[in-house]
């Protein structure tokens, strides 16, 4: 796979890239428990419209958002699937590059854009087409700032895996780490497929459930 190919030729393949795919027959049902958002999911809701309002007409739908909030450790769900339609947060497992925690604690420490450090970069996503890849089924993304600009070089995509797993958070306390790429469970990967993919958002940063976690020491990426 040529990594280098450019971005008009990646969004260009989306279509006919997913068309091949076979995936389970069942859309994904609006879980009316979350029409009432709590005091964070609305904070996650808010994100999301303001990072598609940004970012404009660069993704093609507008209508669901993730948000993966990295001021969360591994071992709660970060993945959220903000429906801005409907009004509607949905959560998941989401493992971090171990470039981005060396020690493996569980919390991110640091983003990075740098071919090799084997980290997470923040920033606002472009989802593409699907394809076969080492943990099967995944989809591309194409970095949108200056902060993730490298992710197609990178190969930064979503895929799923075995260490994204709540028996390995019931075994170990957190998640496994990936190499930088949006790593979700098994279980739960037919969900992007079906809802994030396919030129939607995907934003990543550091959020979290208050503003405490912004006057704590942040380690920013080095580029170097």
């Amino acid at each position: 796979m040529d990594w280098n190919v450019g971005r008009r030729t990646v969004l260009k393949g989306a279509i006919a890239a997913g068309a091949g795919i076979v995936l389970p027959g069942r859309a994904l049902a609006v879980d009316a428990s979350a029409s009432s958002l709590n005091p964070y999911e609305r904070k996650i809701m808010d994100v999301a419209a303001r990072q598609a309002e940004r970012v404009g007409n660069k993704v093609w739908r507008t209508d669901l958002v993730g948000v993966a909030d990295f001021a969360q450790p591994s071992w709660k769900p970060r993945l959220h699937f903000a429906n801005i339609e409907t009004g509607t947060v949905r959560s998941f497992l989401l493992a971090h590059g171990r470039g981005s925690d060396p020690e493996h604690s569980g919390w991110l420490q640091r983003f990075s854009n740098t071919p090799g450090s084997e980290a997470t970069s923040r920033g606002a996503f472009l989802t593409c087409e699907w394809y076969k890849g080492k943990y099967g089924t995944s989809i591309r993304l194409v970095g949108l700032d200056e902060d993730n600009s490298m992710a197609l070089q990178r190969a930064i995509v979503m895929h799923p895996a075995w260490y994204v797993d709540q028996t390995m958070i019931e075994k170990w306390g957190k998640l496994g780490r990936s190499e930088g790429c949006f790593a979700m469970s098994n279980s739960n990967f037919n969900e992007a497929l079906w809802h994030l993919s396919g030129g939607r958002l995907l934003y990543a940063d550091r959020i979290g459930e208050d503003e405490t976690w912004a006057a704590s020491p942040q380690i920013s990426e080095p580029e170097g």
